[in-house]
Formats: structure tokens, C-alpha cells, sequence
């Protein structure tokens, strides 16, 4: 059916609102007045790309972990406006996940990595993982603070966990090519950037990775 006959939602109205605005609290507080997380979602893939926009950016703020599957399949979504919106709302979903005390001990090895405190967040990740084991942004974490602490293979290890836990977690495939590619070992980094991609093609820079790295293994 042609998106010209389809219903437009309110939530589109809600969203041109904002765009003239800039509101982002009023645009959330109308949005979750009217609208469930179980709606938003299956707005997510409406034929008009403007509710897709509204749903997805929505859902950045009022979704929590169960919405990790409709924005990831967003990242793939044809017009470069949702998938944008779609990256950002996913990664706030993933550090909501677990109880109020997880998601607190997350933030808290977030910041120690955003703060380039790597043993700190590695050490504070393994507390989280081993009574949380299902919180996929605290593998992401270790991996992210074990890549930077130079320890390759438990980087590789913690973002195949992540994955484990949350496949759609393009980041744990990113930081596992870096590992692989600071291992030497061109092959596996080169999977793994190209999982990354396959879960969100506007990676830039792990697009060139790709680039480079395939020429280098078809050569070799």
C-alpha cells in the first residue's frame, strides 16, 4: 500500500511539533501520554518515514530493553534519518536493562571508561557481570576497558559474550576487530567489522576497515 493512503498517526503531528520547537520534553511527555511501548514499536515500521523518525526517537526515551529488537532491525531501515535516530535510541535501551541497582553499577562502569579509568571499569564490570550476567553493555564494557588495557583476548572474549547476550550489539563486533586486528590476525578482524556492518551499515570507520582489510587478505 502506498504510504499517500496510509493513516497518519498523531504521533506524526507530535513529532512536526517538536521538529519546529525543539521541545524534546514536551515531545516525550505527549508521547507517552498517548502512546505504549508496545505501540511505538510497531510504529517502528509505519510506511511513513516520519512516524518511523517520531517511533525510534520515542523509544530512545521511553523504551526499555524489550524495544532492543524493533530499533535494531531500524539500524537497517532505508531512510538515514531513522537509522540515525534508531543508533542513539538503541544504545540508551541496552543500558536499561536488569534492575535499578544494575543499571546503576552500569552507569557507573560506563563513566569509569568514558574517563579512561580502565582497570576501575574492568574491575567494577566483572562485580556487575557476575550478578547480572545478561546485562550485554557490561560485557561490551570489560571488552571496551580490556581493549584499551591492552588485553586482546579478553576483549575478544567479553565481546563475543556481549553478542552472546545482545546480538545487535554492533559495538562488541567493532571493538572484537580492533582486538583482532591489534592481535595480527586480518581474517577474524575483518568477520568481525563485517558483523558490525551487517548490524549497522553507517559505521564509517569500520566500513574503511573493511575496505582495507579485504584487499589486504585477498592479497595475502
Amino acid at each position: 500500500m502506498s504510504s499517500d493512503k496510509v493513516r497518519n498517526p498523531y504521533l506524526s503531528a507530535i513529532y512536526q511539533q517538536y521538529l519546529e520547537d525543539q521541545d524534546a520534553g514536551l515531545f516525550i511527555s505527549k508521547v507517552s501520554r498517548c502512546y505504549t511501548q508496545g505501540t511505538l514499536e510497531r510504529l517502528v515500521v509505519h510506511p511513513r518515514r516520519e512516524v518511523r523518525r517520531a517511533a525510534v526517537l520515542a523509544l530512545g526515551s521511553l523504551g526499555d530493553y524489550n524495544a532492543n529488537h524493533c530499533l535494531g532491525r531500524a539500524l537497517l531501515d532505508e531512510d538515514r534519518a531513522v537509522r540515525t535516530l534508531a543508533e542513539n535510541s538503541i544504545r540508551s535501551v541496552w543500558c536499561r536493562v536488569g534492575s535499578e541497582e544494575h543499571c546503576r553499577e552500569l552507569g557507573v562502569v560506563m563513566r569509569l571508561c568514558g574517563a579512561k579509568q580502565y582497570q576501575q571499569a574492568a574491575e567494577q564490570a566483572t562485580e556487575l557481570i557476575a550478578k547480572a550476567p545478561w546485562v550485554g553493555e557490561a560485557w561490551y564494557q570489560r571488552a571496551l576497558a580490556h581493549f584499551h588495557l591492552r588485553r586482546f583476548a579478553e576483549a575478544i572474549r567479553d565481546g563475543h559474550e556481549a553478542l552472546e547476550v545482545n546480538p545487535y550489539h554492533f559495538l562488541a563486533a567493532a571493538i572484537m576487530g580492533q582486538a583482532y586486528l591489534a592481535l595480527g590476525n586480518n581474517v577474524s578482524a575483518l568477520e568481525s567489522f563485517r558483523r558490525a556492518l551487517r548490524l549497522n551499515p553507517d559505521l564509517e570507520s569500520v566500513r574503511g576497515h573493511v575496505v582495507r582489510l579485504a584487499r589486504t587478505v585477498e592479497d595475502a
